[in-house]
């Protein structure tokens, strides 16, 4: 008897140790007073929310569910913080991963390949919609809350608000993704030292405008030699014109593919991607889901003279106006060398790194003040001289939530929930200005907001100005992202290395991603793996057809190297305003 009591004893303190003991609503109420402020909703909304997730767990109470994401501050958040809150407040456990973006995208791709359920759920770059949308390996959500997952769709998601939901749309307009984060890539530069009045005579002097915000790589490239071959020194410290990054790894690759071609002007006009070419360079008729080729030859736009011109200057700026040790960069070691701050200005940055910009100058960065204020400004991105009004500007990061219908239904749908809970109005506001990636209108035009403006070097102001629309993620006319990305680093890095001219090295990119998308056609064709939205390539003729056609792919022009322009940056930030 006695040894059935203790035993009875022992079971009742081992429940009461299990999350689901701790799950309810005075957790809720601490959350929310504690960590979950400000946010978009009112106290009371935010309590009504996190009822409802506490109902909707309780037939997963206990479960423990594991997810992915790449590592960025905004998923370290959500990593140590939030996967605690959900845990206290619904009682389902989450493991959320952290790995490198090349390992996100493997194991997404693993995962579909084989069946086996590796993650519940991923946080996975809206990069790949034209992939989920054609192999249907994806769950459709918007499918999914309307049907299965109605029980536990948050009635306050409100879809509406997201900022990216046309990036995680497919060609059928069924939502595939949800964002959970998204930054883009804008022009950076030293606003104090553009600002300096001898700097300014110097640069006017000698190239017949104003030192500003570059709107053309012509004035881009005016700066860089400036900087770096007439300036030199600043305030004892040697500086240069430009950085960049050119180590041969993956993260090179989507270096060219994150719209850097489309910014040169290599595409065709349309939002939220160029139609019929987007910024790979791979042509898709308007109206039509089968893309039709990257090379010249075939109408696209991968080879052809502006997409060349994109790779010259991206390898001519590396060597002759950045830091030697730029060209042995990867992605996620420069751009945090700006805050050395040696560095006047970067072509390609991305406002994931705000963050990190904006720490205090005890932590060793040298691009803000004694009082934390950044000497620094994002602006938009300069283009090329291909480029036309009407096409996007840049690339824009839109990091996720993808379920693949691998998983068992249960695991999805607790993982649905944290993926809701993590995204909540409830959460979004205090989450975005830990990572400073905002996914929700409600969140952008937030009052908290307005007042953190002035130190977050112009990062409030962009998101809420009609520009933000020229920056966009990959489209829907790459078919497999997966299989024709992996091609692009090892081509450009034989660029940098100087085992072929860029034309050699574009030409040969073209013709490997036409070779891999001819396999696709015939897969789709036999076994009907892309839905009949697969690659139909056009018939190869004389490049020249397709480069006098109207739009892309463009001829080349006779000067690439037009006059340079500028804007001052107060006046673009007023125009923004208004």
């Amino acid at each position: 008897m006695r040894t059935q009591l203790m035993a009875a004893v022992a079971a009742a303190s081992m429940l009461a140790l299990t999350p689901s003991a701790f799950a309810g609503s005075a957790e809720a109420e601490r959350w929310i007073d504690d960590e979950f402020q400000p946010s978009a909703l009112s106290r009371d909304e935010q309590m009504a929310e996190m009822e409802w997730f506490i109902k909707a767990a309780e037939p997963f109470q206990g479960m423990e569910i594991n997810v992915l994401s790449e590592t960025i501050p905004t998923h370290e958040y959500e990593s140590r913080t939030l996967t605690q809150a959900f845990e206290e407040i619904t009682g389902i456990k989450v493991n959320h991963q952290l790995l490198g973006e090349g390992e996100v995208v493997q194991a997404v791709q693993t995962q579909m390949q084989t069946g086996r359920n590796l993650y519940d759920a991923y946080i996975n770059d809206s990069d790949l919609i034209g992939t989920h949308s054609r192999l249907q390996l994806a769950v459709n959500l918007t499918d999914f809350m309307a049907g299965e997952g109605a029980d536990v769709t948050n009635p306050g998601l409100d879809v509406e608000d997201f900022i990216g939901r046309s990036f995680t749309t497919g060609p059928d307009g069924k939502l595939y993704q949800l964002p959970d984060q998204q930054f883009a890539n804008l022009y950076w530069f030293r606003k104090d030292w553009f600002d300096r009045p001898e700097l300014q005579a110097q640069f006017k002097e000698r190239y017949g405008y104003d030192l500003g915000v570059p709107k053309n790589w012509s004035a881009y490239e005016d700066i860089a030699e400036f900087f770096s071959v007439h300036v030199q020194e600043i305030d004892g410290v040697r500086v240069y014109g430009h950085m960049d990054y050119g180590k041969r790894a993956p993260d090179l690759g989507w270096r060219m593919t994150d719209a850097w071609l489309s910014m040169a002007g290599a595409g065709s006009q349309g939002f939220p991607n160029g139609v019929p070419v987007d910024e790979w360079g791979i042509r898709m008729e308007e109206g039509s889901c089968n893309p039709a080729g990257a090379s010249v030859s075939r109408g696209g736009a991968a080879n052809g003279p502006a997409a060349v011109y994109a790779i010259r200057k991206w390898d001519e700026w590396l060597r002759k106006y950045a830091p030697p040790a730029a060209a042995s960069y990867d992605f996620y070691q420069s751009l945090p060398a700006l805050s050395q701050g040696n560095v006047a200005q970067q072509i390609f940055w991305y406002t994931a790194f705000t963050a990190s910009m904006v720490a205090p100058k005890s932590e060793g960065n040298n691009t803000v003040d004694d009082e934390g204020n950044p000497l620094w400004r994002m602006a938009p991105s300069p283009h090329g001289p291909y480029w036309e009004e009407g096409q996007k500007l840049g690339y824009q990061d839109a990091g996720s939530w993808t379920i693949l219908k691998s998983t068992p239904t249960d695991r999805a749908k607790a993982a649905w929930l944290y993926a809701q809970f993590v995204t909540s109005k409830t959460v979004d506001v205090r989450k975005s200005h830990v990572g400073l990636t905002f996914i929700r209108e409600s969140t952008v035009q937030h009052e908290s907001f307005t007042e953190r403006a002035p130190k977050l070097g112009g990062l409030v102001e962009f998101y809420r100005s009609p520009d933000r629309v020229m920056w966009s993620p990959t489209g829907v006319n790459v078919p497999d992202y997966p299989k024709l990305a992996q091609i692009w680093w090892q081509q450009i890095g034989d660029v940098n290395s100087g085992a072929f001219t860029p034309q050699e090295a574009m030409d040969r990119l073209a013709e490997e991603m036409d070779i891999t998308m001819a396999r696709m056609q015939a897969a789709d064709e036999g076994a009907n793996v892309y839905g009949g939205c697969g690659p139909r390539l056009n018939e190869e003729r004389d490049p020249e057809y397709w480069l006098s056609q109207p739009g892309s792919p463009k001829a080349k022009l006779a000067n690439e190297k037009p006059q340079g322009e500028t804007v001052n940056y107060d006046e673009l930030v007023q125009r923004w305003a208004q």
